[in-house]
């Protein structure tokens, strides 16, 4: 199992690879949407300190749900996802393989920005490590909830509206408690409280979200 796994996550990368500019095009607009608010709001420290963590995580929301249709879109058009339902190895290992893929492709590679971006809304270092740290843990459960979404909409015409329909309303408890753990203002008991609420929100999708997804992919390809 981890061997498969582990060659289903470099194909993806390297299909990713070969695709770079629709990855680059979501990290493009993560860079560019939270760019902007300090130039709409004004250079005011106190407004942009408090703004910052909900505009990053708000952009990194709509940044992965941009990202989300193409996780089953190829497979679904190029046949690859008929052999994967053929294949006898379990297809909720390599739904998961691709998700950790494409998290890494999208998720983390926000959470390498992040930093840089930060910079941006003068924010003091704890308050970067406490945004970049709620990011790494949130962005994953984002990945799968938006696998979930993919997979229902992999092969219906205008999907990718459908997908934000389904996916934004189960992703926002996530967008909550992202940006309350990233809030280095109201306290070390608070920002505690809404990361141990993202860790267990991250394994409840970790348990459900693959399998979930394998299902809506096997209806898909019926």
């Amino acid at each position: 199992m981890p061997h498969l796994i582990a060659c289903v996550v470099r194909r993806e990368l390297a299909l990713t690879w070969r695709r770079r500019t629709d990855a680059l095009g979501c990290l493009l607009f993560f860079v560019i949407a939270t760019s902007l608010f300090p130039v709409a709001v004004g250079a005011d420290p106190k407004l942009l300190n408090a703004i910052a963590p909900g505009v990053l995580w708000v952009t990194a929301l709509f940044a992965t749900m941009l990202a989300a249709p193409r996780l089953y879109a190829q497979d679904f058009d190029d046949g690859s996802l008929d052999l994967m339902l053929l294949a006898p190895q379990p297809l909720v290992a390599v739904v998961f393989a691709k998700i950790a893929a494409h998290w890494l492709t999208s998720g983390f590679a926000l959470v390498l920005l992040t930093p840089v971006i930060a910079l941006q809304y003068d924010l003091a270092a704890h308050a970067v490590l406490l945004l970049s740290a709620s990011l790494l843990l949130g962005t994953p459960v984002l990945a799968l909830i938006g696998s979930i979404g993919a997979a229902l909409t992999v092969g219906v015409r205008g999907g990718g509206v459908l997908l934000a329909v389904l996916v934004l309303p189960l992703e926002i408890p996530v967008l909550i408690f992202g940006v309350g753990a990233a809030d280095a203002v109201r306290g070390a008991a608070w920002t505690a409280a809404n990361f141990s609420l993202l860790g267990a929100g991250l394994l409840v999708a970790l348990v459900c979200c693959p399998g979930a997804s394998a299902a809506a992919l096997r209806n898909a390809a019926q």
